[in-house]
């Protein structure tokens, strides 16, 4: 029996099987381990979302950035905006497409300037042309948004270029962005929620992107079923093989104790002399 479990065709089997069975219970870990980082996120979101408002200066600072367990918080300020060196973000999600986002810094009344997201507008008739965009009230401004911590290309995948025209940039790269302007600048940036006096018109709310925990426990799980089936299947070939020998065997036995004797006269039964016409006792 081992000569059938140590055949060519059954070794590569074995061999298959040793690796696929190690590679889909690693994967299915590997899909584990993503649900549950995601599962953490979406439990930060949602307990930072739901936190008292507290003043930006408590979560950041000048040339610090927010740090990822703050993200989402809602911090306040109050200020003035300053609308000259308002900037336009690129290529970025509203209700009618691709758009920009208005980042315009607001001076607080502490002596930084905190950059704020005021929200979407559309673009023009090319994305080179510049869009309408509703002005930044005038004066003493309340605020409130969610707090983020700065952009750069190893977090958003997004790189700035160089030939953008005046003013819009890709991402929202804080240190970049601070060494043009003429003050002091927090760590981040913030996504408007909430301004008094409220401006009409004003650019389109930036929309939360509510972060789930996707489909990877159940990935996980399939995987692991996948397992299953590869050990059940070597299982029940191993078996088929070891069977399918047996039978084998077995006819191959019967076919040799049926087939290899000759058949002997019974006792007191004269034996032929083997030449036709004669009779026992017969002499010639």
């Amino acid at each position: 029996m081992l000569k059938v479990l140590f055949s060519q065709r059954m070794l590569a089997f074995h061999a298959l099987v040793l690796v696929i069975v190690p590679s889909f219970v690693w994967l299915g870990f590997w899909q584990l381990d993503r649900w549950e980082q995601r599962s953490a996120s979406v439990r930060l979101q949602q307990g930072n979302l739901a936190a008292a408002p507290v003043p930006v200066a408590e979560l950041t600072g000048v040339g610090e950035n927010v740090r990822p367990a703050d993200r989402w918080r809602t911090v306040e300020a109050t200020g003035t905006w300053d609308t000259e060196r308002e900037l336009l973000l690129r290529n970025r999600d509203g209700s009618g497409g691709v758009g920009f986002h208005v980042l315009t810094p607001l001076v607080t009344e502490e002596g930084p300037a905190v950059l704020v997201n005021r929200g979407w507008v559309e673009r023009g008739e090319t994305a080179l042309d510049q869009p309408e965009v509703p002005p930044a009230p005038e004066g003493t401004v309340e605020v409130a948004g969610r707090i983020h911590y700065s952009e750069t290309e190893e977090n958003t995948g997004l790189s700035n270029r160089d030939g953008l025209p005046e003013g819009q940039i890709m991402m929202v790269d804080v240190d970049m962005i601070a060494g043009g302007l003429p003050y002091p600048v927090y760590g981040g940036y913030v996504e408007l929620t909430d301004q008094e006096p409220v401006p009409d018109p004003a650019p389109e709310p930036v929309a939360l992107h509510e972060l789930d925990s996707g489909m990877s426990l159940s990935y996980a799980v399939q995987w692991w079923v996948f397992t299953l089936v590869a050990v059940g299947g070597w299982v029940f070939l191993v078996r088929r093989e070891l069977s399918d020998a047996r039978e084998a065997a077995a006819g191959a036995e019967a076919a040799g104790d049926g087939g290899g004797h000759a058949e002997r006269p019974e006792d007191g039964e004269p034996e032929s002399t083997g030449r036709p016409g004669n009779t026992a006792g017969e002499t010639v």
